[in-house]
């Protein structure tokens, strides 16, 4: 018995024998030809939507994406001067050692892994010449424990050492013969990998890896910043280190991109300049956002405190501009093979304004404005954005993304 939705015999339905559309043939040259076409669900809404609010002109339309403020993110720059007086003239002693420091540049694989590439931007390479724009703009997603790089245009830089560009050639430089400036740049390098990138170090473990690679004046001055650290007396200055009470990385990874090079100075020797940004993704610890110990303040709020933030990714961006010289053995008492330190400028991208914990303490979007820490009173820039001097103002600003 059919249903009442089927037609009957003589109800007009096909087959009979006065079915408008007995002999039609929808072959694809039919198709082809046909002029009117129903417009698909999406863009029926959209026409009815823009009958009310009109997309901007002359750009792609694109869902709304959810964006953090830019006032969550802190920054703050410090600029230390020379770390030592000059060694005093005397005779050298001992030829320079560049095994030592080759030992040393074992260490610069720490960090790699293979990476999701980025969706929206090409892969990058090291710099090996200042760059000439900034990063591209790009989508602002958020970070998540599996992509941590989201949303960040450190997403499409090299991972760990390989984001540290070096000079195309090794020429004789001042006194140092070509092999000898490339032992020199090698235990450069082999300390920043140390200071920035070593996963020990990072986690808030024994900075010893950075202290084998450092000139002995230089190795006494750190040791007694991370037996007593001070804002004055910071060793964030020196290396990048996380409590893990508080920040925890994500990942062994940590986006890089800078270069190196080299200038002669002289009977002093040779200086080898640095200019690197390494982005850290972390996730809070237990920790974070509490006050420190003995600096006051309230407890947060029981629903606050009891929150799941397991799913929380942030990201810091540290970049350091340091100068290390080689002086002249014939006129310097010198540690074979080491460098010493001799200027350093930092800024420290969604960081706490104020420091002298001797950690770095990034601020977690879900820690809102609970930090006791001043207002914000810098400039807002783009920690991505290489083109520009770093600041060395010491003063705390904004960031136009992290």
């Amino acid at each position: 018995m059919p249903t009442t939705d089927e037609p009957r015999p003589g109800d007009g339905g096909p087959g009979s024998s006065d079915d408008p559309f007995e002999g039609l043939v929808l072959d694809e040259e039919f198709v082809r030809a046909a002029t009117n076409r129903e417009a698909s669900g999406r863009a029926r809404m959209l026409t009815e939507r823009w009958k009310r609010e009109p997309p901007p002109v002359n750009e792609p339309w694109r869902p709304t994406t959810e964006v953090r403020p830019a006032g969550k993110a802190r920054r703050t720059g410090r600029a230390a001067g020379p770390k030592r007086a000059r060694p005093v003239r005397g005779v050298l002693l001992f030829a320079l050692v560049v095994a030592v420091v080759l030992v040393g540049l074992r260490l610069t694989g720490a960090g790699r892994s293979d990476a999701p590439a980025s969706s929206a931007l090409p892969t990058v390479g090291a710099e090996t010449a200042p760059p000439s724009s900034a990063p591209p703009s790009v989508d602002p997603d958020l970070p998540t424990p599996e992509r941590p790089w989201a949303g960040s245009p450190a997403e499409a830089w090299p991972n760990g050492a390989d984001g540290i560009g070096g000079p195309d050639g090794m020429p004789a430089t001042g006194v140092f013969s070509a092999k000898q400036v490339a032992a020199n740049v090698d235990a450069v390098k082999a300390y920043l990998v140390a200071a920035d990138l070593n996963p020990q170090v990072l986690s808030g473990g024994s900075a010893q890896p950075v202290l084998d690679l450092m000139d002995e004046q230089d190795a006494k001055d750190l040791s007694a910043a991370l037996a007593h650290p001070s804002a004055e007396n910071d060793p964030t200055t020196w290396l990048s280190r996380f409590d893990p009470a508080r920040a925890v990385p994500v990942t062994d990874q940590v986006k890089v991109q800078g270069r190196i090079s080299v200038e002669g100075d002289g009977e002093q020797g040779m200086l080898v300049h640095t200019d690197v940004t390494y982005v850290y993704a972390l996730r809070p610890g237990p920790d974070a956002g509490k006050a420190a110990p003995g600096t006051g303040g309230s407890a947060q709020p029981a629903a606050w405190a009891e929150a799941d933030h397991s799913r929380v990714v942030d990201r810091e961006i540290v970049r350091r501009v340091q100068d290390f010289r080689f002086y002249d053995p014939k006129h310097y008492r010198v540690t074979p093979g080491k460098p010493v330190l001799d200027r350093s400028s930092s800024d420290f991208g969604n960081n706490r304004c104020e420091m002298g914990s001797g950690y770095l303490e990034p601020v977690f979007d879900f820690m809102g404005d609970s930090s006791a820490d001043p207002a914000p009173s810098g400039p807002t820039t783009d920690p991505y954005d290489r083109t520009e001097p770093l600041r060395s103002d010491g003063e705390c600003g904004t960031l136009s993304r992290t």
